[in-house]
C-alpha cells in the first residue's frame, strides 16, 4: 500500500484525557502515594524553596561553583518545574489538597520573583544578576525557561489554574523581545536544549504561533556561522576554547541542525533538541527538518543505542563516543538520556504512524527510561547499566538530580504518549489498560483499551463514537509481534492488506459498539548484537514482547556469567513474581558452570558445566528486590 502524504499532522491527547490502569496505572499510584511528595520534599531539603523565596535573604552559592564557571544551583529552577510537571499530573489521576497548595505556595513566590519586565530565573535574580545572558553556552537560563514553562502547561491542564501559565507567558513574551535577528536582540540559543520542546507544548495549549515562531528561531540559529558560543565568548571576555568540553559537539552546535548527520555530544541534550525539531517539523510540515532527523535516528538506532534503549555510553561526557562502543557494566545510559529518546519517539510520530519510532518509543519507555525508578517510588536511578556485580543500587536524591522528576513526570504523563490524533485518524502507539476521550472531525469518541499488555498480548478496544463516524483508527503491530490477528466487531482482518507503515489502518464508519480485537505474540525471542559491538561478541540478550529481561542473583544465585543460553529458550516456563507486582517471569534451560574454579588464576581446562533453569525478570524491575549481581547479556552457544 503506498504511504500516506506527511503533510498530516498528528498530536498526542492532553493527559487529563487519558485514564490508565494495568502496569502504567500501577507506576503513576506509586507516583501519587510517594514520588510526588518526595520530589516537592527533597526540592525542600536542598534548598530550592528558600531559593526562590524574597522574603528569606538568599543563600548565595550552596553548591560550589565547578570548574566549569558554574554550579548544578543554576539548574534548580528546572527541578522545581518537573517536580510541579509530575505534582500536576499526580493531582489529575488522585486529588490531593494538600500536595496542590504546596504547589500554589510555590507558584506564589515566583509571581514574587518575576521582574516587571517578565525575566524569570532564582540564580541570575539572586544570585549573580549581573551574568543573566552572558553565558548561555553553559549556564542553562533557556534550560530551566523550558522546564517552567512545561510545568506551568501541566499544571494549568490538570487544574486548570492559570497563574503559573501567566507567569510564563510574560517570560515567553519577554523572551520573544530578548532573542531574534531584529536589532539589538541576540541571535543566540541554550546550550542545554529543552526550550524549544516546551515553547512548542505552550503554543499548543494557549493557541499562540508566537511561541511556535521562538522555537523554530531557535531551531534554525543552532550551529550557524559565526557561531554565537564563539562571538558571545569573546564578548564576555572570555577564551572561547576555554570549554569544558573543548567541543560545540556536546551541545549538537557545531553545525546547523538540518546539516548534522551524526548523533553526537551530551545525550540529553540532543534527544532535547531532536524533540524540539521534530515538533516544529510537525507544525510547519518541515520536510527539511524531517530529512534531517530521519538520518539522524537511523545514525542512533543502527550504530549507538543499547538492547534497553538506553543512549549514552560515556560518564565522561554524559553522553556518545565512537560507533558501537556499547560497554555493559560501565554504561552510563542516564535515565534523562532514555527519557529524552522516548520524547524524540513520540515526536517523529507527529508526522504520521510509523513503527520505525514507536518501537523504539516503546523500547526506551519500558526498559532504559522505567528502570530509573523504583517500584515503590521513592528511589531512583542515574546510570542504567546492563551488568552490575552488585554494587550499583538506586539513591535517594544526587547532587544533580535531573533524573528524579524526569522519570517521574513522564510516567505520570504517559497516557499523552499512547496516542496521537489527527483530522480524521486517531492512532494508537503503545498498549495499555485505560480509556482515551479525543475529538475527531468535530465528533467526540472514547476508545477503551482492556489488555494485560505488556504481560499478555490480547488488546480488545471497544470505539465508541457520540454519534457515527468516519475515521482511520491506526494500530501499531510491532516489528517482533510475528503472527499478530486482527478482528474488527468479530471479523478477521489480514493485517497486510491494511498495513502502513507498520500500523493496521483501519478505515471505516465507526459507530457505539464497535470493538477490535488485536492479538500480539509474545514469545520470547534472543537478540544477538552487530559484531561490531565487542562487548557483546558470543552473547545474547532475551526479550518477550517489549521487554528486555535479565538474571539477577536474588533468584539464580552468584556467578551469572556462568549461565549460558544452550538454544532451547522455546521451552521457557513462565511465572508470576508477586513481590514485583506479578511481573511476568521467565524460567529458561540453560547451561551452567558448576564447580568451583579454585585458587589458580589460569588452568588448562574449563569448568565443569551442567544443564540447569535460569530464572530471567523484566530489566526495568531489578533492584527491587534483595541486592546483588545483575546480567542482561547471556553467553550463547549459538
Amino acid at each position: 500500500m503506498n504511504k500516506l502524504k506527511r503533510d498530516r499532522q498528528f498530536r498526542p491527547l492532553p493527559v487529563p484525557n487519558v485514564d490508565v490502569h494495568g502496569l502504567f496505572g500501577e507506576r503513576q499510584d506509586a507516583i501519587c502515594d510517594s514520588t510526588a511528595e518526595t520530589l516537592l520534599d527533597r526540592c525542600v531539603q536542598a534548598g530550592m524553596i528558600r531559593a526562590i523565596d524574597v522574603e528569606q535573604p538568599s543563600d548565595g552559592v550552596v553548591i560550589p561553583i565547578g570548574p566549569w564557571g558554574g554550579s548544578t544551583q543554576m539548574f534548580w529552577d528546572s527541578d522545581l518545574g518537573k517536580s510541579i510537571e509530575t505534582v500536576a499530573y499526580s493531582l489529575y489521576r488522585r486529588a490531593n489538597p494538600a500536595l496542590e497548595a504546596r504547589v500554589d505556595a510555590i507558584v506564589d513566590m515566583y509571581e514574587k520573583l518575576q521582574d516587571k519586565d517578565g525575566y524569570l530565573n532564582a540564580w541570575f535574580q539572586r544570585v549573580q544578576p549581573d551574568r543573566r545572558w552572558t553565558n548561555l553556552r553553559d549556564h542553562h537560563e533557556l534550560y530551566c525557561a523550558g522546564h517552567l514553562i512545561e510545568g506551568a502547561v501541566a499544571y494549568f491542564q490538570a487544574t486548570g489554574k492559570r497563574k503559573l501559565l501567566d507567569i510564563m507567558c510574560r517570560y515567553s513574551d519577554y523572551l520573544i523581545k530578548t532573542f531574534g535577528r531584529g536589532e539589538g536582540q541576540l541571535r543566540g540559543y541554550c546550550g542545554h536544549e529543552e526550550v524549544e520542546l516546551a515553547l512548542v507544548k505552550l503554543a499548543r495549549v494557549t493557541g499562540q504561533k508566537k511561541y511556535l515562531d521562538l522555537a523554530k528561531f531557535f531551531v534554525d540559529e543552532r550551529g550557524t556561522e559565526p557561531n554565537f558560543f564563539t562571538e558571545e565568548a569573546i564578548r564576555d571576555g572570555r577564551s572561547a576554547e576555554d570549554y569544558h568540553q573543548k567541543t560545540y559537539e556536546y551541545s549538537q552546535a557545531h553545525e546547523p541542525v538540518r546539516e548534522q548527520k551524526k548523533v553526537v555530544g551530551h545525550a540529553v541534550r540532543a534527544m532535547y533538541l531532536y524533540s524540539g525539531m521534530a515538533d516544529i517539523a510537525t507544525e510547519y510540515n518541515d520536510d527539511t527538518l524531517t530529512s534531517a532527523l530521519e538520518t539522524l535516528w537511523d545514525d542512533l538506532t543502527t550504530k549507538q543505542m543499547y538492547v534497553t534503549g538506553g543512549i549514552g555510553p560515556a560518564a565522561s561526557n554524559e553522553g556518545f563516543t565512537d560507533y558501537y562502543d556499547l560497554p555493559n557494566e560501565s554504561a552510563y545510559a542516564e535515565t534523562c538520556a532514555s527519557v529524552g529518546l522516548v520524547f524524540w519517539a513520540n515526536r517523529m510520530l507527529g508526522r504520521g504512524p510509523n513503527r520505525r519510532y514507536a518501537d523504539i518509543m516503546e523500547q526506551a519507555l519500558y526498559n532504559g527510561a522505567m528502570s530509573g525508578l523504583s517500584l515503590d517510588g521513592k528511589t531512583f536511578f542515574y546510570e542504567n547499566p546492563l551488568e552490575s556485580a552488585g554494587k550499583h543500587h538506586r539513591w535517594v536524591w544526587h547532587h544533580c538530580p535531573c533524573c528524579p522528576p524526569n522519570i517521574a513526570r513522564l510516567l505520570a504523563s504517559i497516557g499523552s504518549y499512547m496516542y496521537g490524533v489527527a483530522e480524521d485518524e486517531v492512532a494508537v502507539h503503545l498498549y495499555g489498560e485505560g480509556k482515551a476521550r479525543f475529538e475527531i472531525g468535530g465528533t467526540g469518541v472514547v476508545l477503551t483499551q482492556e489488555t494485560r499488555y505488556p504481560w499478555n498480548g490480547a488488546i480488545h478496544i471497544d470505539v465508541a463514537p457520540e454519534k457515527p463516524a468516519r475515521f482511520a483508527l491506526s494500530l501499531r503491530i510491532p516489528e517482533w509481534a510475528d503472527g499478530s490477528t486482527l478482528k474488527v466487531n468479530g471479523e478477521p482482518v489480514d493485517i497486510a492488506s491494511i498495513e502502513v507503515d507498520g500500523y493496521a489502518r483501519i478505515e471505516r464508519e465507526w459507530k457505539n459498539g464497535d470493538h477490535v480485537d488485536l492479538d500480539i505474540p509474545l514469545a520470547p525471542r534472543t537478540l544477538f548484537a552487530n559484531p561490531l559491538v565487542r562487548q557483546d561478541a558470543g552473547r545474547a540478550a532475551l526479550m518477550r514482547g517489549p521487554l528486555v529481561y535479565c538474571v539477577e542473583a536474588t533468584d539464580n544465585g552468584p556467578g551469572l556469567n556462568g549461565i549460558r543460553f544452550d538454544g532451547k529458550i522455546s521451552n521457557a516456563r513462565t511465572s508470576e513474581i508477586a513481590e514485583l507486582g506479578d511481573a511476568v517471569a521467565l524460567d529458561i534451560p540453560v547451561v551452567r558452570e558448576t564447580e568451583s574454579w579454585g585458587a589458580t588464576l589460569y588452568r588448562t581446562t574449563p569448568p565443569a558445566a551442567k544443564e540447569a533453569t535460569a530464572r530471567f525478570v523484566p530489566y526495568h524491575l531489578w533492584d527491587n528486590r534483595t541486592p546483588g549481581e545483575m546480567l542482561v547479556w547471556i553467553r550463547s552457544e549459538n
